[in-house]
């Protein structure tokens, strides 16, 4: 049994039954119309509320935020009526959850913008060798090529700043114990972070601490909405998908952690390379984050249970987060408890569909009765 992986945390004033994190995990399988979340996805979430912490799949916090159709957002009273739902079925439960807030930036397309308006990023630099998921005119559903972005003007940073504000607001009111600023994988807030992809020279540009900038500001929204206890942060160091190339990624990632110290907020969530390549993270690294942050720090990287539990009993990491397995495995810490063999995921319905490959996987006890 992996026991250090199996104990109670406690994360910023939150007090969590173990350290399994389910990971955010886009499925597109939002309400239509108005992406809000719907009675299959209470269902889905409600199934997996023994983890220690639910992270919701990314939300855009506006239209413009989108790049994936069927993701839901966090933007409107339905959304926020449907997410209220969510987390009333978790916490009956006896689950905690996150809400992950999103602005996806250049990673979009008109046709998922209000009014076929194009995509903002920090520069007018197309994500290379990056698709987005649509809705095409027809009706009909496609992977197409990311469009290339304009640039946000210095005026509409502020905006950008309030949407993330008033998700955090949102969130809130829906019950959510905490919220998530996507800052990661690609995105917009790591689309300013990244050397590659900013190529301002005001205020939000040029060195690292105006690139790390606009996602400090974020933060500052939701702590200011929610209080620092309650926010977490996702990043992800040497992350190479998406077009993103940071020749100070490093860097990047330690001073936001210092700045994120500072501020006291309950988590540092730690994307690591698994799906999007890049190399690997150096335990030398893994303690220079460390020391110079003092939070719980969540791993996520495609770890075994016993590899987990090495990574926490070694101080590296506080809890770590499990993405794919939880697709398939709804009581993923009961199989990690019996030390029980894991359900394989159906890759053909990890995007959009209905209850198959989402809401019918098998607890163990389920198998068993069956068998």
């Amino acid at each position: 049994m992996p026991k250090h992986l199996l104990s109670p945390v406690t994360t910023g004033k939150l007090s969590l039954n173990n350290r399994v994190v389910m990971a955010p995990l886009t499925r597109s399988r939002a309400g239509q119309p108005g992406d809000l979340p719907r009675a299959l996805n209470v269902e889905y979430y409600a199934q997996r509320a023994t983890a220690g912490l639910i992270v919701t799949e990314a939300s855009q916090i506006s239209r413009q935020g989108q790049g994936y159709a069927w993701t839901p957002g966090i933007y409107t009273d339905a959304q926020e009526a449907g997410w209220k739902n969510v987390v009333d079925a978790v916490h009956a439960e006896g689950g905690r959850i996150a809400l992950q807030i999103w602005h996806v930036g250049r990673i979009s397309h008109p046709l998922l913008q209000e009014n076929g308006a194009t995509p903002v990023a920090p520069s007018a630099v197309a994500a290379a060798g990056s698709q987005c998921f649509v809705v095409q005119p027809d009706g009909t559903p496609a992977n197409v090529t990311t469009a290339v972005p304009r640039a946000l003007e210095l005026a509409e940073m502020p905006g950008i700043v309030a949407q993330y504000r008033q998700a955090a607001q949102r969130a809130k009111r829906a019950g959510f114990d905490l919220v998530e600023v996507h800052a990661a994988n690609g995105y917009l807030l790591q689309q300013f972070m990244a050397t590659n992809s900013n190529l301002r020279s005001d205020a939000y540009g040029g060195s690292l601490e105006n690139r790390a900038r606009l996602t400090l500001e974020a933060v500052d929204a939701a702590i200011a909405e929610i209080g620092a206890e309650r926010v977490g942060v996702r990043i992800s160091p040497h992350f190479v998908a998406h077009g993103i190339d940071d020749s100070e990624a490093e860097a990047m990632a330690l001073y936001l952690a210092a700045a994120f110290q500072a501020r006291g907020i309950a988590y540092l969530h730690v994307a690591e390379p698994d799906w999007a390549g890049g190399p690997l993270l150096t335990d030398s690294f893994r303690r220079q984050l460390r020391a110079a942050f003092h939070g719980t720090i969540i791993c996520c990287g495609g770890y075994s249970a016993a590899e987990a539990d090495a990574l926490i009993a070694g101080g590296l990491a506080d809890a770590v987060a499990f993405g794919r397995p939880y697709i398939a495995n709804p009581d993923l810490v009961a199989r990690f408890a019996a030390g029980a063999e894991l359900n394989q995921p159906d890759r053909s319905t990890f995007y959009g569909g209905e209850a198959q490959g989402y809401t019918d996987y098998p607890t163990l006890e389920q198998a068993r009765a069956v068998a």
